[in-house]
């Protein structure tokens, strides 16, 4: 039989009890929580295939289909990343990240949906004023935006990842005007803007009693406290990153796939799980080549990765400028066509990040017959072992 590899849902299930009974959890929590124990397992339901020449059988579970699932990415990333290959404009592509000071996660932590949203509008206002001025591009433009919570610790770090084309509309839409070859816009600049546009909407939701205030956090209910600390944060560090653009729409996609359905952390970082500790994998940027390991009590484990579950509903992908949705296909039709490019879409997605799966799955003991549908099981049906299952097959 195939071996075990270690998954979240191994260590959720290790520490299910001693987690609830030690921390507070949200309705939205505790239903990922469950999602991601059932995934692939008889509680979900499932199918069993035999082949039809000689009569081996194989179970499998239904996925939980959950978006902070380690499983249950794949098929989801390959049809956006299809999608979004017929999107791309033959034009230099820049990587603009924005990072929220550490002072705010706190606040985030008690305010997902408020502080995740107001990261949207102000880096999304940022950009689109900028490029507009004509100091800097000139040019109306479009991007898409992803946001990503987490560090490699699993500690929250809400940061919002932009790829963005190197140039824009002139305003009457008849040129296309390009960016420099290297550069996009001056990052002090983009970082002192979006620090304003920030704390402004920090301020109104404020203002608007949209902010919730629990704990350690209790004394920023006050005017004068709330003041103060938005005044510290004027003079915090609000990184903005900006890459240099890549070289070709192979290497965006590549990009798009290694960021987009990501989550908090993969099956593949974790390395050993015992005595209620779990050993997991992580990247130190500050040495990249030297490999990391950290240990932490499995409630602990938990508790950090539960920290990143969105509120229901929210949107973690969007599309802003001239990519926004509502007019998305008429403005890269004029795009394309102000850079002389085909309108029709172009097969862009290398052969290894396509995940379609193969209808016709072989037998895995006889290899000639397809396996074939028999049998649907229904969620929470006891576990079937299947007939002529020989050691070694999967």
């Amino acid at each position: 039989m195939r071996e075990h590899r270690l998954e979240v849902a191994d260590v959720f299930r290790s520490c299910q009890d001693d987690y609830f009974r030690a921390f507070p959890t949200s309705g939205q929590q505790r239903r990922v929580f469950r999602a991601l124990c059932a995934c692939r397992t008889a509680a979900l339901g499932g199918h069993l295939k035999r082949c039809d020449q000689c009569g081996y059988e194989k179970i499998s579970y239904n996925s939980c289909h959950d978006r902070h699932c380690p499983k249950c990415q794949g098929g989801a990333r390959a049809q956006w990343l299809d999608a979004r290959a017929r999107e791309l404009l033959p034009a230099p592509y820049f990587h603009i990240v924005f990072t929220l000071p550490k002072a705010l996660a706190p606040l985030a932590l008690q305010n997902p949906r408020t502080l995740y949203s107001i990261l949207f509008r102000a880096a999304s206002e940022t950009l689109l004023t900028l490029a507009a001025d004509e100091r800097h591009l000139g040019a109306r433009i479009g991007f898409l935006a992803l946001l990503h919570t987490w560090g490699q610790k699993l500690d929250l770090h809400p940061h919002l990842h932009c790829l963005v084309p190197g140039g824009g509309l002139s305003e009457d839409q008849s040129r296309w005007i390009p960016s420099r070859p290297r550069f996009f816009l001056p990052v002090d600049v983009v970082s002192s803007l979006f620090r304003r546009k920030f704390l402004h909407y920090l301020r109104a939701a404020y203002r608007q009693d949209k902010l919730a205030f629990h704990g350690t956090l209790q004394p920023l209910k006050l005017p004068r406290p709330f003041d103060s600390f938005l005044q510290s944060l004027t003079h915090t560090n609000w990184v903005v990153y900006c890459q240099p653009p890549f070289a070709g729409p192979e290497r965006v996609l590549k990009y798009l796939a290694r960021y987009t359905h990501r989550v908090a952390i993969s099956n593949s970082r974790l390395l050993s799980l015992d005595q209620g500790k779990l050993c997991f994998r992580y990247k130190d940027y500050r040495h990249p080549h030297q490999p990391r390991t950290l240990t932490l009590e499995t409630t602990e484990f938990t508790r950090r990765f539960l920290l990143h579950v969105l509120p229901k509903g929210f949107m973690r992908i969007r599309h802003y400028g001239i990519l926004a949705n509502r007019h998305r296909r008429t403005k890269l039709t004029c795009c394309r066509w102000l850079l002389g490019q085909d309108d029709s879409p172009t097969e862009l997605i290398p052969s290894e990040l396509s995940s379609t799966p193969d209808k016709s799955e072989p037998c895995p003991r006889c290899q000639q017959g397809p396996l074939s549908l028999v049998q649907t099981l229904p969620p929470a049906a006891t576990p079937m072992q299947p007939r002529m299952n020989s050691p070694g097959l999967p």
